[in-house]
């Protein structure tokens, strides 16, 4: 065991950071597996010499180095005892792009997507697409060999990595690329490392004995994706071995070798030409898997770009998830699985004939009941449901989860029918019902058991499935991994599928790379047992967590925290669009991811000494940085909801730890707002004056570049006393109960009475009753048993007022979206509050329903010519939608409305105030927001919806944001 003060002199000599801390080593003892090892270090290096330093340090003490970019791996490649090294922070540059030869030479830690954005402008993409592409990065790409949806036209990592900077064990710098058979004599006589890997390579692969026997137990060759050992099959194709006229390329072994046998600095790629723009998907729908898995192969005589399966368990999760309910528009009934089916052409004539070639062959075999044409952006959203999928596998509620273990078998397509019925009979006999979700095209089928890993028979079981896989795999040639590669999980059955003469071959090329056995340890070689150090401790008693919000849906806030899987969506680029997660996007930490948070809640709450197991100052660290935007309870596609998990840890670690003065203020801001009414000249006054302003902010932690907000000249109940009787209209459409939330009441009162007169002018009775605050600050800070009260006050004054045909509607998203989303949890009465939720709405729903019913239609409104650009509010869109609002403004005849591709604004009510939080609440607005704005010309109207969205805009861009509201407003015609 290393001690502190080893980790410490090794912290002095890196350029990099290196952390100890328990907090950073839970973070990094998990991945997307169901394997928890806790590192004994995490190291951020910043240059290659931090890396030789790293593995000097590893030989020296005989310790592990476990390489690790998003932590997107589903068999554990990523987790280890020893240090685990992370250069997804810093060796993230594209480093060149050479057109002629389309070729591109990146860093380890480039993310997948966002290479291929940078190579749109060339003409130029990088082909394998996997379903983490919009946080996967190519270093894990070429370690797992990854593939994805298009490998049946554009091949696998592998086939494009042309040349590879590595970092040998002895601490040397080696590049591998392709090379002749004289060359490759000549790296033999090397007296180095190199040299003695080259030599052994040929002594070990040369006799025809050998590579028959390679031939005879390695998976079919037609097997394409095949990730079983180190790849020695594809090696002895090269004109060093055989007889063909293929140079050698020593990336062909590193390609899937899982950073077990050199740490990588550079990787060059061969790039394949932009495919063509014409595009259509045929959604083939089938009522059982096995008319699926027959359509299969007479489809893939069609030139073919996706060849993608989804079976009805997949498609039954997404039926609960916010993000991906609209992305299900193509499905028709209730079909046991669907096959997308990609077809492309350089022109529409030709594509129309591929469609009508492929709708026969489908229309022959008789089998799909429906085939739905999806054309332009209806591809992209059928495929994010389908790349969707693996997260939405933890949303099944409890202990049993979908377990990756045979998930990523494949075998050639000829054999696929039969192997998936004879997979079926094993499901069968050890009762379970696989999960079906597939790259059918390349034969690869992502097969899960649903088990409990919890439970010791569960555990047992989670082996049996696996061998019993293993065997029928064996059976057909076939690969036990396609491209999710060994790891830990199948590591164990590699001597089995390729034999014990083969597997010796891959120890020796180990042992002679890495004699110490520090890349990477417990992978493909020496494997750690695939049924032990599992992320959950075997048959524990669970612990009994208190809550004050109700967190029943997930039978408990801890299962709560155990639904995110580790799938990693939470470290999508700015460029990738969303909002989850801000604080991310600005810090790229992975303390400040979804991911991040829920695995510290897990690991805390599971193995915290404490006796209020969240009095933690780890847990106080994670949740610092989270601005409760809401995007991860929609763009999760596990649903963890951050947000609300924050606000428990909140209540609970200041019952320990007392609230301070400044977490008071901003809680009981609407009562103080109440107070300083009495006299609101002196109030603003206060506020606005630079000596008494900069007093209150310097004494109280807020950010002295914040200006205080102003009270209105009157409040919205005042004026509503005064007026809102005489704008009623005689005979309107329908009646509507209007929330006066705090923030519009005290301080957008303007916006309020906009809104009450825009409703009345369009015939719609406003009716007031005298209800409390929404409590979203109280929530916001962790005072829940104040949130509490509110929230049962407000269920009881509106039970039995509401319907269908008279709903509740406001303003400001995070105050009346409150109601909607957390009064369930708060509330004693569980039924009224849900009764309240179902029949309250933002304005900008209520008033595009209208629209949609024809109560309110363009000719209400002027026909001048105004240019809009909006920018929506966090919890709007990740609990209503930002197209309401976009629809509304649009519905002016001359009105051209923008969406600005923003995430969070950086403000998040009194998180960008507070005086720690104020650099990395602009850092978050400079992403997108502030510099899309800069650009807008001064003609072309800002609108937020949120008041925290345009404060934050004031004071980033200097520009006025209006409400959607306001500008309808004043688009009436006077008639109306």
């Amino acid at each position: 065991m290393i001690d502190s003060n080893a980790l410490k002199s090794l912290s002095d000599d890196l350029v990099g950071e290196i952390k100890f801390d328990n907090l950073s080593k839970a973070l990094y003892a998990t991945d997307a597996s169901v394997y928890r090892r806790t590192p004994m270090a995490v190291a951020f290096p910043r240059s290659t010499n931090d890396i030789k330093t790293l593995i000097a340090f590893a030989n020296q003490n005989k310790i592990g180095l476990i390489p690790r970019t998003a932590g997107t791996s589903l068999a554990g490649q990523c987790v280890g005892d020893g240090i685990v090294v992370d250069v997804s922070k810093h060796f993230t540059n594209i480093l060149a792009i050479d057109s002629e030869k389309k070729t591109v030479t990146v860093e380890p830690g480039v993310i997948r997507d966002d290479l291929n954005r940078a190579l749109k402008v060339h003409g130029l993409f990088f082909g394998p697409n996997t379903s983490t592409s919009n946080r996967c990065m190519i270093g894990g790409m070429v370690g797992n060999n990854s593939s994805g949806t298009t490998s049946i036209q554009y091949g696998v990592t592998r086939d494009k990595v042309l040349e590879m900077h590595t970092i040998l064990s002895d601490g040397n710098d080696v590049v591998f690329s392709e090379i002749t058979k004289k060359e490759f004599e000549q790296k033999t006589k090397l007296e180095t490392l190199e040299g003695k890997i080259y030599d052994k390579l040929y002594t070990e692969l040369s006799t025809k004995e050998v590579q028959e026997q390679i031939k005879a137990n390695f998976p079919k060759p037609e097997i394409h994706r095949r990730n079983t050992g180190y790849a020695i099959d594809e090696l002895i194709n090269s004109e060093v071995f055989s007889e063909e006229n293929t140079k050698f390329n020593m990336c062909k072994l590193l390609s899937g070798s899982e950073g077990t046998l050199a740490f990588t600095t550079k990787i060059t790629l061969q790039l394949d030409e932009l495919p063509p723009e014409r595009t259509l998907m045929i959604a083939a729908h089938f009522n059982s898997i096995n008319d699926c898995l027959k359509t299969v192969e007479p489809v893939m005589h069609h030139e073919l770009f996706t060849c993608e399966m989804m079976d009805k368990t997949i498609l039954d999760c997404t039926k609960n998830n916010i993000e991906q309910l609209k992305n299900r528009f193509f499905i028709v009934d209730d079909p046991e699985a669907i096959l997308m089916l990609e077809l492309k052409a350089n022109d529409e004539h030709n594509l129309e004939h591929k469609k009508n070639a492929l709708l026969d062959t489908l229309k022959d075999s008789g089998l799909s009941y429906a085939n739905a044409i999806l054309r332009g952006s209806e591809i992209n959203k059928a495929l994010e449901l389908r790349k969707a999928g693996l997260g939405l596998l933890g949303n099944i509620v409890g202990d049993k989860k979908a377990v990756a273990c045979i998930e990523d078998t494949a075998v050639a397509i000829p054999d696929l029918a039969n192997y998936i019925s004879e997979f079926t009979d094993v499901m069968k006999k050890h009762d379970q019902e696989a999960v079906y979700y597939a790259h059918a095209g390349a034969g690869e089928l992502h097969l899960r058991p649903i088990l409990d890993l919890k439970k010791s028979e569960d555990v047992v079981l989670f082996k049996k499935i696996t061998d019993d896989v293993a065997t029928l795999v064996k059976k057909y040639d076939g690969s036990m991994s396609g491209e999710h590669g060994d790891g830990i999980v199948r590591a164990g059955y590699i001597p089995f599928m390729i034999g014990d003469k083969n597997y010796k071959i891959i120890e020796t090329i180990k042992k002679v790379f890495d004699p110490n056995y520090i890349f990477n340890p417990g992978k493909i070689v020496d494997a750690y047992a695939m049924d032990q150090k599992l992320r959950y401790d075997i048959d524990r008693e669970e612990p009994e967590i208190n809550t004050i919000l109700d967190f029943t849906d997930s039978l408990g806030i801890l299962r709560a925290a155990e639904k995110c899987n580790g799938s990693g969506d939470c470290r999508k680029s700015v460029e990738a669009g969303g909002t989850m997660c801000p604080s991310y996007r600005a810090t790229k930490n992975e303390k400040d991811t979804t991911r991040g948070r829920a695995n510290a809640l897990r690991e805390f709450l599971t193995n915290g000494n404490e006796t209020n197991k969240f009095n933690s100052k780890e847990l106080k660290e994670v949740f610092d940085l989270c601005l409760s935007c809401k995007g991860c309870s929609s763009e999760c596609p596990s649903n963890v909801d951050i947000a609300t998990l924050k606000a428990e840890f909140e209540y609970q670690y200041q019952k320990e730890n007392g609230i301070s003065l400044r977490t008071k203020l901003f809680a009981y801001n609407n009562k103080l707002n109440h107070l300083g009414r009495l006299t609101p000249g002196l109030t603003n006054f206060i506020f606005k004056n630079k000596v008494t302003s900069g007093v209150i902010k310097s004494s109280l932690g807020i950010a002295k570049e914040r200006d205080l907000p102003l009270l209105s000249k009157q409040s919205l109940r005042f004026w509503c006393k005064t007026n809102l009787k005489k704008i009623t209209p005689k005979n309107p459409i329908k009646k509507v109960y209007f929330f006066i939330d705090e923030f519009t009441n005290h301080l957008d009162a303007s916006i309020g009475i906009d809104a009450i007169e825009l409703l009345t002018k369009l015939n719609y009775e406003v009716k007031l009753i005298n209800h409390d605050e929404s409590g979203r600050a109280f929530i916001s800070k962790g005072l829940l048993s104040q949130a509490k009260k509110i929230a049962n006050k407000n269920i009881k004054a509106f039970n039995g007022l509401l319907s269908k045909e008279t709903p509740l509607i406001g303003l400001e998203p995070s105050a009346i979206l409150t109601l909607r989303d957390e009064y369930p949890r708060l509330a004693d009465n569980v039924e009224f509050a849900k009764e309240l939720s179902d029949h309250t709405f933002l304005i900008d729903e209520f008033l595009n329903a209208e629209i949609a019913n024809r109560n309110i239609n363009a000719d209400q409104f002027i026909e001048d010519t105004i240019r809009i650009k909006l920018h929506g509010h966090c919890h709007q869109k990740a609990l209503s939608n930002i197209q309401t609002t976009f629809a509304y403004l649009n519905l002016p005849k001359n009105f051209t409305v923008t969406i600005i591709p923003s995430g969070c604004c950086g403000m998040a009510g009194s998180f960008g105030y507070e005086k720690e939080h104020y650099d990395i609440s602009m850092q978050i607005g400079e992403q997108t927001l502030f510099p899309t704005i800069r650009k807008t010309a001064k003609d072309i109207v800002i609108a937020a919806v949120g008041t925290s969205c345009r404060h934050q805009i004031k004071d980033g861009t200097k520009r006025e944001a209006l409400h959607p509201v306001s500008i309808l407003r004043k688009a009436l015609k006077e008639q109306s």
